[in-house]
């Protein structure tokens, strides 16, 4: 490091080395010339806090103690809290009672030396201390142990992290101080505010709500407190420490607990005195949490996955260590990794967590594992695929330029950045699609070369929707009849099931292949690649679509009992392990790009496009045109159909969006129940005394749920609690609790206050919640009690008013991990957690009828060619395709959250027919081939990305709920 140096530059330095996004949650601490342990300043120069900078130890160490461990997004930082936690226990840092120290340990010896064998685990026992006094639990540890057999390293951090934040001391640093009586006590600072301790008991918690002010005189500590409601004065405690140094240091560990836990970003430095400095000027300096959070849920999957096996490393880690190591790359300032050609690939098979001492130094721990990580699956290491160039990366990290790419297929990585997640966790919905060089980049001069003569007439654009949304209509039929296939060889599938599905979607099938003949057939002959159209007017498609429609009238005189299907299929499941397994299983497929049961409401969707395009002919057709008396009767043909099926169809969205979110939620049997219905899902910031806590809300006709992400491998939401909405009120509170956008919800039994991302989500929330409120006075809606027992094990500490430590609690924490099934990563719920935003019923409504398919020209922000792909538009998502005949999509691209433009002119698309969706960083190109595709294109986007009209919304509310 340079001499003058800040201590920030030390500590970008040692989180690069670790390969460490998180890093704010930790620090580095030394001993200072009065053998106290501060923290490293980061803005002060380093030469001026370490007086024998050569005889000084910096140790790495966590510094901020989150709530709950879930808000820790990546699996690295969870390890490193997890050795804080190991560290912690063996130094007696953190007293508990002996079930909940065997259960600790037992998770940190399953993530060490893996599942249990008696003989092994007993050695390593006594072989190793964890805890002070070991001895007389090893028997209880050892059947702890025998408990968590499959667990991987991952998921025993989080079960270790799981239990140590419920205990009474998780994170407490104790600071000696005196009352004013001179009673010996502690203080402490916690993300909750300041906390006082007689010995090892908490004895009273100043939350930050409550405190006004913190300051330091001399040797005493002063806490100004906020003014009770019942009194006009303002209360200051006073607490006496051993020296003014003691009390600054604490001073300042206050302050940065306070601005890392309730600012929403860093604070501003003042501006510097003219004549002389009165008091401290220290600040915190970094990101607060939620930057962090915001920081990492942008970035991620941009770096290599942390990953871990769960065997005892055979070989000396000298051995090991020695053969993987670190570099800079000399073309680049990002790390690269090396590898000696000398490790083959039985040892690297075998090659586990270097740490076998329980007492190693943090940085010790982190270097080893840092390295390992790299060097458990060194064929794993993801490249890309240039467009043009075709060169492979050699860098572990994504250049910049290709930043763009993380993909993610059905909630799974698509091609080259497949199996790097060990538990398998699906990535975020916030990357964007990869599509490498296995699709075509059009030249401009290409472009000009395959122009064709298309017909300028807008009822060609329009006959050809039919035909690209046909062709997507007719594959997701085949999804069916494949899953259809797959339950009628499962003996567990009762015949009934078996028979309606063959009976519905068998016959739809075969009749909407030869209408896709026909139509591809006619807008061949328009667009006249042959000499066919001299011999016949071909340009126009009304008689093929009134002959079709009048041959599909029986086939759709059945659909209003699609609902009985979703009921059957879903009571089958629930009778049947195996049917579920099957159906779980088939979800999990490429070709099942969306949730299983919206494909089987699909022939009612088509029905209403069906309509949606009949009517943009008529409008377009003039009465004279020789097309326009066939639409018409196309039109009421099909407009009486939809008429009948309009309330079937309303019905079995709710019914199919309830069976959707149960699958997201965790702690709740009886979601589908009848009579409630589904409203609005989305994040909103819950406070409590640990300051705002994301929360997934979901708001239904009866009640509100909150909850929070799982860190399993599942991804599903636990359910915190309820809010019956029955005599529930709402009102705006931002100036009482001077939070943004907050409003209250007040309850008969519990009041929660509430924060949305902004002032139009917020308006969004607070009218379904009162619309809600008012139809739950006047109908008998179902039963509010809604969850189970699972409740109590669920509820968070920032929930209950009694936080408890208890064996059940440990079980609780050991369960909740076992086998989990694998979930779809990218549902409409992850997606709104990651992009902090909500969706209602009626969008869901409004995107099932905007759905559109076709080619499009796309290009990245930073690239020249435009590649041709198929794009597919439905549940606010865009798939990407090669071509229309592939099976399933190479990518996805959820688009809550973003917006959609016109290119300005600085941008440089010099080209027709063109718009531009951006979120944040991200910024694609789509360019369409006529005026109507791009109008079209633009207006399903805008359905997904623009909040839909007050007008709209209550309309279609009222239609729905009534």
């Amino acid at each position: 490091l340079q001499q003058k140096a800040s201590g920030k530059v030390l500590f970008d330095l040692v989180c690069s080395h670790m390969n460490l996004i998180e890093g704010d949650y930790f620090g580095l601490e030394f001993q200072n010339h009065q053998k106290m342990m501060v923290w490293l300043d980061h803005i002060k120069p380093i030469i001026k806090q370490l007086r024998r900078p050569k005889h000084t130890t910096l140790r790495f160490a966590v510094k901020f103690f989150p709530p709950d461990h879930a808000q820790l997004l990546e699996d690295l930082t969870r390890y490193l809290f997890a050795l804080q936690i190991k560290q912690d226990l063996s130094s007696g840092r953190l007293p508990c009672n002996d079930s909940s120290a065997a259960l600790m340990v037992s998770h940190i010896i399953q993530s060490e030396i893996g599942d249990f064998e008696e003989s092994q685990c007993r050695s390593h026992l006594l072989n190793n201390n964890y805890i002070p006094e070991q001895m007389p639990l090893i028997d209880k540890i050892m059947e702890f142990h025998s408990k968590n057999i499959g667990q991987t390293p991952a998921e025993s951090d989080y079960q270790l992290l799981e239990v140590a934040r419920r205990l009474e001391m998780y994170g407490i640093r104790l600071h000696p101080a005196k009352d004013r009586e001179g009673t010996r006590l502690s203080l402490a600072v916690a993300h909750t505010g300041v906390l006082v301790f007689q010995g090892q008991t908490k004895i009273n918690a100043f939350n930050w709500s409550k405190v006004r002010k913190l300051s330091f005189k001399r040797k005493r500590f002063l806490i100004k407190l906020r003014p009770d409601l019942n009194s006009s004065y303002q209360d200051t405690l006073e607490f006496l420490m051993a020296s003014r140094d003691c009390c600054k240091v604490f001073w300042k560990i206050c302050v940065e607990y306070h601005a890392f836990f309730r600012l929403f970003e860093e604070p501003k430095p003042k501006p510097k005195p003219v004549l002389f400095t009165r008091g401290s000027s220290f600040r915190f300096s970094g990101r607060t949490q939620k930057q962090v959070i915001d920081y990492v849920k942008e970035s991620e999957f941009k770096k290599i996955p942390f990953e871990s096996t769960n065997r005892a490393l055979q070989a000396q880690p000298e051995h090991f260590l020695g053969r993987i190591q670190y570099r800079e790359s000399p073309s680049s300032s990002k790390p690269s990794l090396t590898m000696s050609p000398d490790v083959d690939e039985s040892s690297k098979q075998s090659q586990q967590r270097v740490d076998k001492s329980p007492l190693r130094s943090s940085m010790v721990d982190v270097s080893a594992r840092s390295r390992e990580k790299h060097s458990s699956s060194p064929l794993t290491v993801p490249y890309m695929m240039g467009s043009k160039s075709g060169v492979v990366s050699n860098s572990p990290h994504l250049s910049a330029s290709s930043g763009h790419s993380h993909g993610m297929v059905n909630g799974q990585k698509s091609l080259e950045l497949c199996s790097h997640s060990p538990d398998g966790r699906q990535p975020s919905p916030l990357t964007s699609p990869l599509l490498n060089d296995a699709c075509s980049v059009r030249t401009d001069d290409e472009d000009e070369a395959r122009r064709k003569r298309f017909p300028t007439d807008r009822a060609y654009f329009i006959a050809k929707e039919l035909l690209t949304t046909e062709r997507t209509y007719v594959k997701d039929l085949e999804v069916i009849t494949s899953f259809q296939s797959a339950v009628g060889q499962d003996e567990a599938t009762p015949d009934s099931l078996k028979n309606t599905i063959f009976s519905t979607f068998e016959p739809l099938h075969k009749f909407h292949t030869g209408f896709l003949r026909e139509v591809e057939q006619r807008l061949a002959l328009w667009e006249g690649r042959s000499n066919a159209h001299i011999k016949g007017d071909y340009q126009r498609i009304g008689d093929v679509m009134l002959r079709n429609l009048q041959g599909l009238k029986p086939l759709t005189a059945n659909l209003h009992k699609q609902s009985e299907l979703l009921v059957e299929l879903e009571k089958s499941c629930r009778v049947s392990r195996k049917l579920e397994t099957l159906c779980k299983d088939f979800e999990l497929q490429k070709v099942c790009y969306i949730p299983l049961n919206v494909f089987i409401l699909r022939p009612l969707h088509r029905l209403m496009h069906y309509k949606q395009i009949l009517e943009r002919l008529c409008k377009h057709y003039l009465a004279t045109h020789v097309d326009f008396r066939d639409c018409r009767a196309a039109l009421a043909d099909v407009s009486e159909v939809v008429d009948q099926l309009q309330g079937s169809l309303i019905k079995m969205e709710n019914f199919q969006k309830l069976l959707e979110l149960k699958k997201d939620l965790i702690g709740v049997d009886n979601l589908v129940v009848p009579g409630r219905e589904f409203i609005r899902l989305g994040c909103l910031s819950k406070l409590s005394g640990k300051g705002l806590q994301q929360r997934m809300f979901f708001l239904f006709s009866d009640v509100i749920l909150y909850t929070s992400r799982g860190m399993t491998a599942t991804n599903q939401f636990k359910v915190h609690g309820q809010l019956p909405l029955h005599g529930m009120t709402i009102r705006e509170s931002e100036d009482e609790w001077g939070v943004p956008h907050a409003f209250t919800l007040v309850g008969l039994q519990q009041s929660v206050v509430v924060a949305a991302s902004s002032l139009t989500e917020m308006e969004k929330w607070m009218e379904d919640i009162k619309t809600a409120i008012e139809m739950a006075k006047t109908r008998n809606g179902p039963s509010s009690e809604l969850l189970t027992s699972n409740l109590t094990d669920n509820k968070c500490p920032e929930d209950s008013s009694v936080e408890a430590e208890s064996e059940d609690d440990m079980a609780a924490s050991r369960i909740s991990l076992e086998r989990p099934t694998p979930h779809r990563g990218n549902t409409m719920v992850h997606v709104c957690w990651h992009r902090n935003t909500s969706v209602s019923m009626v969008d869901f409504s409004i995107a099932v009828e905007n759905q559109l398919s076709g080619n499009l020209l796309r290009k990245f922000k930073n690239s020249n060619g435009w590649q041709k792909l198929w794009v597919v538009f439905t549940n606010f998502s865009l798939f990407f395709y090669k071509s229309h005949q592939d099976d399933y999509p190479l990518a996805s691209l959820p688009l809550l959250g973003y917006s959609v433009t016109i290119p300005s002119e600085s941008e440089n698309i010099h080209k027709d027919y063109v718009f531009k969706l951006h979120f944040k960083s991200h910024v694609y190109y789509f360019r369409s081939e006529s005026e109507y595709t791009f109008e079209r294109w633009m207006e399903v986007i805008r359905s997904a990305t623009v909040p839909s009209s007050r007008a709209r919304v209550l309309n279609s509310k009222e239609s729905h709920l009534h």
